[in-house]
C-alpha cells in the first residue's frame, strides 16, 4: 500500500536487463515472490498464535476497558510508521526484527476478538479470507491487465475508511458500522491485487541491488496489511457475535 518501492525507484534504481546471471529473470521473480509470501504467511501465524494465547490465558482482559487499551491499538501503527520512514536508514536484520515485532503486537491488539466474536466465526471468516486472498493474489500476479491506475483510488477508499470509522466511533451507528465493513472487504480485496502486481512489476527495479532483502519484507508488511484488514473487516460483516 506504500510508496516505498516509488521512493527507491526515484532514488536511482534503473531497469535491470532481463537477460544474463546464474538464475534467469522467471527463477529470481518466484524466489523474489515466494520470499513476500513466507514473511507474510509467517507473520500471520505468528499474529494468530499471540492472539490465541493472549484470549486463552486471560491477559486480554488486562488492558481492555482501560487506557492501555488504546497503547495496544495503536502500537502496531508506530511500528509500521517507524518501518516505513526509517526503511533507508535500518539495516535489513533492524527492518527484520521490527517485522517480528509487529506481528507479535499485532496479535495482542487483535486478541480481543477472541472476547467479541465466537471462535467458529473467527475460523470460518479466517479461511474465508485465505481463499479470497490466495485468489485475488493470483490474479494480480498472472493478470496481464495493468491495475497500476487503481492505486490512488485504492488509497483514497482507505482514507474514506480510516474518516468513516473515526466518526462512527463518536455516532455509534450500526447501519454506518456495517457499510464501513462492507466497503473495507472490497477495498482491501482491490489493494490485495493491486498490491501483488506492484511487487511483481518492480522486482526489475530491485533485481541485483542491496535494497532487495529490505524490499522483501517491507512488500511482506504490505500483503499482511491487506490480509489483517480484509480479514477484520469481513469479521465486523459477517462474524456472529458472543
Amino acid at each position: 500500500m506504500s510508496d516505498w518501492n516509488e521512493t527507491q525507484r526515484q532514488q536511482g534504481f534503473g531497469s535491470v536487463p532481463r537477460t544474463g546471471g546464474a538464475v534467469s529473470y522467471d527463477e529470481g521473480l518466484r524466489k523474489y515472490m515466494l520470499s513476500i509470501y513466507n514473511y507474510m504467511c509467517t507473520a500471520v501465524i505468528v499474529t494468530g498464535f499471540v492472539a490465541l494465547g493472549m484470549a486463552e490465558s486471560g491477559l486480554t482482559y488486562a488492558f481492555v476497558g482501560n487506557p492501555l487499551q488504546w497503547v495496544v491499538m495503536l502500537a502496531p501503527l508506530g511500528f509500521v510508521l517507524a518501518m516505513s520512514f526509517g526503511l533507508n536508514k535500518m539495516s535489513q536484520a533492524t527492518l527484520q526484527i521490527l517485522f517480528w515485532a509487529f506481528a507479535v503486537v499485532m496479535g495482542i491488539s487483535m486478541s480481543t476478538i477472541f472476547i467479541v466474536f465466537t471462535n467458529e466465526s473467527i475460523a470460518t471468516t479466517f479461511f474465508a479470507t485465505a481463499a479470497a486472498f490466495a485468489g485475488l493474489s493470483l490474479w494480480g500476479y498472472t493478470t496481464k491487465k495493468d491495475i497500476s491506475g487503481w492505486g490512488s483510488f485504492l488509497i483514497m477508499g482507505v482514507i474514506g475508511l480510516i474518516v468513516a470509522s473515526v466518526a462512527n466511533w463518536f455516532i455509534g451507528s450500526s447501519e454506518l458500522a456495517f457499510v464501513i465493513s462492507g466497503l473495507g472487504v472490497l477495498i482491501f480485496a482491490g489493494l490485495t491485487a493491486y498490491d501483488t502486481q506492484k511487487l511483481k512489476n518492480q522486482y526489475q527495479y530491485l533485481r541485483g541491488t542491496e535494497f532487495m532483502g529490505k524490499a522483501v519484507i517491507m512488500g511482506a508488511l504490505n500483503l499482511y496489511l491487506d490480509f489483517v484488514n480484509m480479514f477484520m473487516f469481513l469479521l465486523n460483516f459477517l462474524g456472529s457475535r458472543e
